[in-house]
């Protein structure tokens, strides 16, 4: 039988150096990054004060059409209740 050459992977002699941040312009990408987050919170708060804001008069609507309707059953109780 044959037997297979192995080679063996080659390190790199020294740690990779990286780049100095200045030099790939990270400070500029996260500033950016920053202000898009930024902008999507206030969005989003934004969006949820709207929402926040429609389900409080969704529950006072609700309320209004519930003593609407306790009137009407009132009303009918003393319809049928009176002596005839």
């Amino acid at each position: 039988m044959a037997q297979r050459t192995r080679e063996k992977a080659k390190r790199p002699s020294g740690r990779v150096k990286e780049p100095s941040p200045s030099v790939t312009g990270l400070p500029e990408r996260a500033d950016a990054r920053l202000k898009a987050v930024e902008k999507e919170r206030d969005s989003l708060k934004s969006e949820l004060d709207a929402a926040k804001q429609r389900i409080a008069a969704l529950e006072e609507s609700r309320n209004v059409v519930a003593q609407r309707i306790d009137w009407v059953i009132e009303s009918l109780n003393g319809v049928v209740d009176k002596p005839g």
